[in-house]
């Protein structure tokens, strides 16, 4: 996934492309019944717009992907709607941002970080810690799997969803994601990652929708990291997932300690 530009392009050109790229979101799901994925966090950018989703691990933790650059902005818990003002909302600043140590953004190996927010989320019916798996299983071809965001539902759109949506899309080998016919090792999708969609298109996450939580049989796996630019939900472009392994489980324990 990616944009080539001429040199001449300006910067400005530039970074909205590659932005482009970097983001996912929920095409062809459904929206979820208000508050009924009370793990789901809601990250905005400085400037107040919302640019990626996430994943309450701990009160003051928020696990989601290392390209998501939340310096400056705010996360938003108990959320169904963007836009809507709601009761069960609790909203922080985020006090660090901690990407993992070895993140790649040209390669979008180890796209994974973690938010600490300033103070500790009240945990009640709709803001809900998700517990982060036990074993580092790696999920097998054809394992059906959900993801949720507030992203794009649609290539041609430009709007975010207002409300919080989630698709079942379904583990690709990884030797078919790397295939001609799809990545083309380009990047490479290497073990620490899962490849998802569906056979004949149409179910993907989208721009938007990165950094939130990839489950499979209702145990967290991934965390939506990239797809092709423009291209959600094709055939050839399906999402691609940072899998929870066991060196980044630990990496997680660590960080957020007794904190």
């Amino acid at each position: 996934m990616g944009a080539f530009l001429t040199l001449s392009t300006s910067a400005a050109i530039i970074l909205l492309v590659i932005r482009a790229g970097l983001s996912v979101d929920i095409i062809g799901g459904n929206e979820v019944a208000p508050h009924s994925r009370p793990f789901m966090a809601l990250i905005n950018g400085a400037n107040g717009k919302p640019i990626c989703g996430g994943a309450l691990i701990k009160e003051n933790w928020v696990l989601t992907a290392a390209h998501c650059n939340a310096q400056g902005g705010k996360v938003i818990l108990g959320a169904h709607s963007q836009k809507a003002t709601e009761r069960e909302k609790q909203i922080f600043q985020i006090a660090k941002q901690i990407p993992y140590p070895c993140y790649c953004s040209n390669c979008k190996e180890n796209d994974i970080m973690l938010l600490q927010l300033q103070k500790r989320a009240r945990l009640n019916k709709a803001v809900q810690l998700i517990p982060l798996p036990t074993s580092d299983d790696d999920p097998k071809p054809g394992t059906t799997c959900s993801v949720a965001g507030w992203g794009r539902t649609h290539n041609r759109l430009k709007n975010l969803s207002d409300t919080l949506r989630e698709v079942n899309v379904t583990v690709i080998s990884r030797q078919i994601c790397n295939d001609k016919n799809h990545y083309k090792s380009n990047p490479v999708i290497t073990d620490n990652m899962i490849c998802a969609g569906s056979k004949n298109g149409g179910k993907d996450s989208c721009f938007g929708d990165s950094g939130g939580p990839l489950r499979c049989n209702n145990v967290m796996r991934g965390i939506t990291a990239f797809g092709k630019a423009k291209k959600c939900g094709s055939v050839d472009g399906p999402g691609v997932y940072t899998r929870l392994t066991k060196q980044y489980l630990q990496w997680i324990r660590k960080t957020i300690g007794g904190a």
